[in-house]
């Protein structure tokens, strides 16, 4: 009888601390994001406040998903049956959509440097292969690519892939655009070998422009401002842990990684990890400050209408929120 009467006491408990963590979800506020693709370390730090409880205890309830093949961020934000309320978007995408007449506000910033570069299968200078077969990411304009095409009269034939280095190493491309933290890194593992002169860093040309950032719709960040306050809190929270605990931080990403059966391993994830952590700092400052810099908003709208691809300066006051966003439908990528 005393067994059972402790038992029952037991159960009691557990049913209380259930309906207690039950009651304390449903009185979060919902929020989900989608990254910019599939699962990988460049989200640890999303990741981490989740799996950590930050995003708990700043009052939200978030939702992390991930595009499929056949759907893009973009499409998971502004479709009817999308389902997302953010998305990880570069931030020369979210300028031309906002010049598009789709206004967006960027709650939260995670990169400070452009990690894009062009690579050649051929040995040679990739500025000097005019007419060249590139490949180019399929989830992602290739802006600043196009706007190096444009000035130099580069002519290149554009080859589309989804990510990896097979396209590049089979040589059914003679340079590819890709990003330090994961194509780069994985033609080293391979042996591949990279000469100074078959490599073009964007960063170091005059092409430094911040890329992913968390970005929700106007109309949504006008009635949710306080809760995007928190979030960006949070989510800072779980990059700085990041930071401080990337052996942990990685553990809680390559969980993420299994769980959407994405085949890696914990090698290049780790040195995928280290670059991302060293492209969120401010090379001038040495300091990780997870905002939008207004000075490369500027030279993004001066490359970007150089080439056509925007018909108006998107100011940074329009990108945070603080200034109403007007639309001039800008001229196809073609023209």
């Amino acid at each position: 009888m005393i067994h059972t009467l402790k038992a029952y006491q037991y159960r009691g408990v557990f049913a209380l601390i259930f309906a207690m963590s039950s009651i304390a979800v449903m009185g979060a506020d919902k929020f989900v994001v989608c990254m910019a693709w599939t699962p990988h370390v460049d989200f640890t730090g999303y990741y981490v406040a989740k799996e950590k409880g930050f995003y708990k205890d700043a009052g939200l309830d978030v939702q992390i998903e991930h595009p499929l093949l056949t759907t893009s961020t973009y499409e998971k934000v502004f479709d009817q049956e999308g389902g997302c309320d953010a998305g990880v978007f570069s931030l020369m995408t979210a300028m031309a959509t906002i010049a598009d007449g789709r206004p967006l506000v960027n709650v939260f910033q995670t990169s400070m440097n452009s990690s894009y570069m062009l690579v050649s299968s051929k040995g040679q200078n990739p500025l000097t292969q005019k007419g060249a077969r590139m490949g180019v990411y399929t989830s992602e304009t290739n802006y600043l690519t196009y706007i190096l095409d444009r000035k130099y009269n580069l002519n290149y034939e554009y080859v589309f892939f989804a990510s990896g280095i097979n396209v590049f190493l089979s040589k059914a491309v003679d340079v590819a655009s890709m990003v330090s933290y994961w194509e780069v890194l994985q033609l080293k593992e391979a042996g591949f070998k990279m000469p100074e002169h078959t490599v073009y860093r964007f960063a170091d040309n005059g092409y430094n422009i911040q890329e992913n950032g968390v970005y929700v719709k106007k109309e949504y960040y006008d009635a949710h401002r306080t809760q995007m306050k928190r979030f960006a809190e949070a989510s800072r929270r779980g990059w700085e842990w990041t930071a401080a605990h990337p052996e942990q931080a990685l553990d809680i990403a390559m969980k993420y990684l299994r769980m959407n059966r994405e085949r890696s391993n914990r090698t290049i994830q780790t040195l995928m990890l280290k670059e991302v952590l060293r492209l969120q700092t401010n090379m001038e400052t040495g300091k990780r400050e997870y905002r939008l810099r207004p000075d490369m908003v500027r030279l993004a709208n001066r490359l970007m209408r150089d080439a056509r691809m925007l018909n108006r300066d998107v100011t940074y006051e329009e990108l945070i929120g603080k200034k109403e966003q007007v639309a001039i439908p800008r001229p196809w990528l073609t023209e």
